[in-house]
């Protein structure tokens, strides 16, 4: 996910396609000669952490993870410049929303009404979203946690649900992101 903010460029979770690098990368870097301010990168989840390293290589850029996935995402891209918890101010104005799994955090981006879950959220294959497989999360842990941990965000404006496994949802987002928790 890219977003330009007040702060400088904000990739969440950025993975540079393999298929089509240098093209992506052209482009990526005369958007941020545009913008002219740093590069922000914020990781969901540790196993999200993708392109994070070659991002830092290319711009120096800043590496955002919660603290609490703070040496899983540092193993992986190499450095976390920034760690947070929830409720810290991030860059853009974006905020992270703890879930029931321990070390990892939903973004809310309000510039742009969208929610950017890592792997707790899924797309339905339907057009909607839908929790992810029990096993995915913590011992003793079910979707009945996992909906508990993310209701907080029912209270947030939500337009848009920018899934990183499976379609957006650019359409009726709250709608699906209510009727996941409820399932």
């Amino acid at each position: 996910m890219y977003c330009e903010t007040e702060d400088g460029v904000v990739l969440i979770d950025p993975l540079v396609p393999p298929e089509d690098s240098a093209r992506f990368l052209n482009a990526l870097h005369r958007d941020v000669e545009r913008v002219g301010r740093p590069v922000h990168v914020l990781i969901t989840i540790f196993w999200h952490t993708r392109s994070a390293a070659a991002l830092v290589e290319r711009y120096s850029a800043r590496v955002w993870a919660p603290t609490s996935g703070r040496a899983a995402v540092a193993r992986r891209a190499g450095t976390v410049t920034d760690p947070f918890r929830p409720g810290d101010p991030l860059p853009g104005g974006i905020a992270a929303f703890y879930t029931a799994r321990r070390t990892e955090v939903v973004y809310w981006i309000p510039q742009h009404g969208a929610l950017v879950p890592g792997d707790i959220l899924l797309g339905d294959g339907k057009g909607g979203v839908r929790m992810c497989p029990e096993s995915w999360l913590p011992d003793k842990t079910g979707h009945a946690e996992l909906a508990a941990s993310l209701r907080p965000l029912l209270e947030l404006p939500v337009e848009r649900v920018l899934l990183s496994h499976g379609e957006p949802v650019l359409e009726d987002a709250r709608a699906a992101l209510v009727a996941a928790l409820a399932a």
